[in-house]
């Protein structure tokens, strides 16, 4: 039988996974994927503690919204990207304190 345990455990192991590649990567774009990975975690525990704790819907609510959050986050960044490698070719965030002033 699988128990909120499991789902917890899964969370964890997403958002440990998310915040290496969050810390990690040179890449704008894997940085990128390693926020989503931490979001996917939060809405994991958000649903888990959803059914198992209080048995109703907020939960599943909150991961809803936290989608869609994430998708306007994507999409602004990914812009934001591609406006940073328009400029300098390049999309590593240790390269764009060029764009100050």
């Amino acid at each position: 039988m699988i128990g909120l345990q499991h789902y917890l455990v899964v969370g964890a192991i997403l958002f440990v996974l998310g915040m290496f590649a969050v810390l990690t990567r040179r890449n704008a774009i894997a940085m990128l994927m390693g926020i989503e990975l931490i979001l996917n975690a939060c809405n994991l525990n958000f649903v888990a503690f959803s059914r198992y704790v209080t048995a109703n819907v907020e939960g599943q609510m909150i991961a809803i919204f936290v989608i869609v959050l994430a998708a306007a986050e994507a999409a602004v960044a990914l812009a934001i990207i591609l406006a940073i490698y328009q400029e300098l070719r390049s999309i590593s965030p240790d390269e764009t304190n060029t764009l100050k002033g």
